[in-house]
């Protein structure tokens, strides 16, 4: 049994659909989690002077920012399987906020890597996001939805290096001392959580005709056991060498961002010697082509599916990654200010569209686990993110340094993408279902949804 009505088209500035309003939802869901998650970072410069961090302490609490999320998100894409994505996005946000708005109670380097590693959990939103993507729209448009909802969530990574900075400067306009400033600052991003917990749990369902719940008591979906069991899936998944094909890719671009979105405002304040309001806006700058960048990702996956259906889509993901690569090196060995920020951003489109080209092949993999695959590629991220972080930590390493190295590596795993192959008859019954939305997208009256 599959799931059924499916958006076969995106409209955008509608929330009439349940499709639409999970839609936004999602990413602005992910957009907050993002914001949490990389709350602390575009403060770095102070947090190190109060706690008197070193380099290889710092190196350590970005690799325990993303370290968790690797587990956190391989046991998320089975769960929303098991009990649907509205109940496990709702539960993500609300306890999430819990270490956010707490990691003001550090006061040690040891307290704060615990904080930073509890609140690594909720990068695991991006598994639900996605997931819940997959299952509200057709083949037809599913890359560009997965892609936009998350490209919008990451969005909640530049836009943190921007606002972060000035919510701590209005709160020492109250004459707050700097070391209580930050503290107070991470109160923002978890209130904010727990509001879109609420939202969340109000306004979406699982599939477009309800929840899970409801769906198999009314006997239109399988019951999470035997061979529709989360188990299972999760092994079928993790027996699949496509799926640990895109777990290298994604940790190369996705874990790439996730690296950046660490070190960048950092980066930018030791090496050029600017103020930390200025290297914030500068690194946001990585983040905000998410306005658009990891959407035309989704978009050229879709347009080539169109042309060459899924070989198009695996063709497309190994060529902008490559891309990604290159320009990475290139800003590896930027020494001119200007010069650097326009480096940055050539590579940050090649980054985010890797991402939303990424997840424009993973819902053709296995449909029957898509939480699981969902899960295990996004996990990849993060395992990219770890294995980055370990460039930035040490004393040996200067930070061009590791860019350098990271970049060559992204190179490397682009030709990982040309091992995801399909089967003829996947292919053919793929191509059958993209025609088939197409055709009733287009079948719809203008103006009036596809549902």
């Amino acid at each position: 049994m599959e799931l059924r009505h499916k958006a076969p088209r995106i409209t955008l500035f509608s929330l009439k659909t349940v499709q639409m309003r999970t839609f936004h939802l999602t990413w602005l869901s992910f957009f907050l989690c993002f914001f949490g998650w990389f709350g602390i970072a575009p403060l770095m410069a102070v947090v190190r002077d109060d706690l008197g961090l070193t380099k290889a302490e710092i190196g350590n609490t970005i690799i325990a920012s993303v370290a968790i999320t690797v587990v956190v998100r391989l046991l998320i894409g089975p769960l929303c399987d098991k009990i649907g994505p509205r109940r496990t996005y709702t539960g993500l946000l609300a306890l999430g906020s819990i270490p956010v708005m707490s990691i003001g109670l550090a006061d040690s380097y040891e307290s704060f890597l615990l904080f930073r590693l509890a609140i690594g959990a909720i990068g695991a939103s991006f598994v639900i996001t996605q997931y819940h993507t997959s299952v509200m729209f057709a083949p037809n448009v599913v890359g560009t939805a997965n892609a936009t909802t998350a490209g919008w969530g990451n969005l909640g990574g530049g836009v943190t290096q921007m606002v972060m900075p000035l919510v701590f400067a209005g709160i020492l306009m109250f004459g707050v001392e700097e070391t209580m400033g930050w503290r107070l600052a991470m109160v923002v991003p978890g209130l904010v959580l727990l509001v879109a917990a609420a939202l969340y749990w109000m306004f979406t369902t699982d599939a477009p005709d309800g929840d899970f719940k409801d769906l198999r008591a009314r006997g239109e979906l399988p019951e999470a056991k035997g061979e529709a069991g989360a188990t299972r899936g999760f092994l079928a998944a993790a027996r699949d060498m496509r799926v640990w094909a895109l777990f290298l890719v994604y940790g190369a671009c996705f874990g790439v961002e996730l690296t950046i979105n660490n070190i960048a405002a950092i980066y930018f304040y030791d090496t050029f010697d600017l103020s930390l309001a200025t290297a914030g806006i500068i690194a946001g700058l990585f983040g905000l082509m998410n306005i658009f960048a990891r959407t035309l990702g989704g978009v050229f996956s879709d347009r080539f599916a169109g042309r060459a259906g899924l070989k198009g889509r695996v063709t497309f993901l190994f060529l902008v990654l490559l891309l990604e690569g290159l320009a990475l090196i290139l800003f590896s060995q930027m020494s001119v200010l200007i010069v650097a920020i326009g480096a940055m951003v050539v590579f940050s489109l090649f980054t985010q569209m890797s991402e939303g080209a990424t997840f424009g092949v993973v819902p053709f993999i296995n449909r029957k686990a898509l939480g699981a695959v969902a899960g295990i590629v996004g996990a990849g991220g993060n395992a990219g993110a770890v294995a980055a972080g370990f460039l930035f930590k040490s004393e040996q390493l200067t930070y061009q340094e590791g860019l350098l190295y990271l970049g060559m590596a992204v190179v490397v795993c682009s030709f990982f993408a040309l091992a995801v192959r399909f089967s003829p008859e996947t292919a053919a019954d793929e191509k059958r279902r993209f025609d088939d939305a197409v055709a009733e997208r287009n079948a719809a009256p203008i103006g009036v949804p596809a549902e």
